[in-house]
């Protein structure tokens, strides 16, 4: 079985992820502050946002502010979880930080959950 993902799924996880950590600093989270965070033109991310809104992972209020739906916010809080922990992991084992972070960022999307719980497992028992 293969876990590898279509960029519009890594894509798809990469809009959600930041409008989850967006939504952690700031009071109401608009497209501008997601093409801003990613780097990305305003009209890539006004596509996207209809993509992710026609597909219900956000909603976006009458005055522009975007919000993740139930199913929306699992998958970002998902991709957040293997990014931190992986991120963190790397550093640990004595991968700078900005290369870890690249690292984890490629990673979150291609782990098999089996694994991503298996390396989790292993550094809580570590830690323990």
């Amino acid at each position: 079985m293969s876990y590898i993902k279509h960029k519009s799924e890594e894509s798809v996880e990469d809009y959600l992820e930041n409008i989850l950590i967006l939504g952690k600093r700031l009071s109401n989270v608009r497209s501008i502050d997601i093409a801003n965070e990613m780097s990305f033109s305003k009209p890539s991310v006004s596509v996207a946002m209809k993509n992710l809104r026609n597909n219900q992972y956000i909603q976006v209020s009458q005055e522009g502010f975007i919000t993740l739906t139930e199913s929306g916010r699992k998958i970002a809080e998902s991709v957040y979880e293997k990014h931190t922990l992986l991120t963190d992991w790397l550093v640990f084992l004595g991968v700078n930080t900005e290369t870890a972070n690249a690292d984890a960022c490629k990673m979150e999307h291609d782990i098999s959950q089996e694994s991503f719980e298996a390396i989790k497992k292993h550094i809580q028992s570590m830690l323990s």
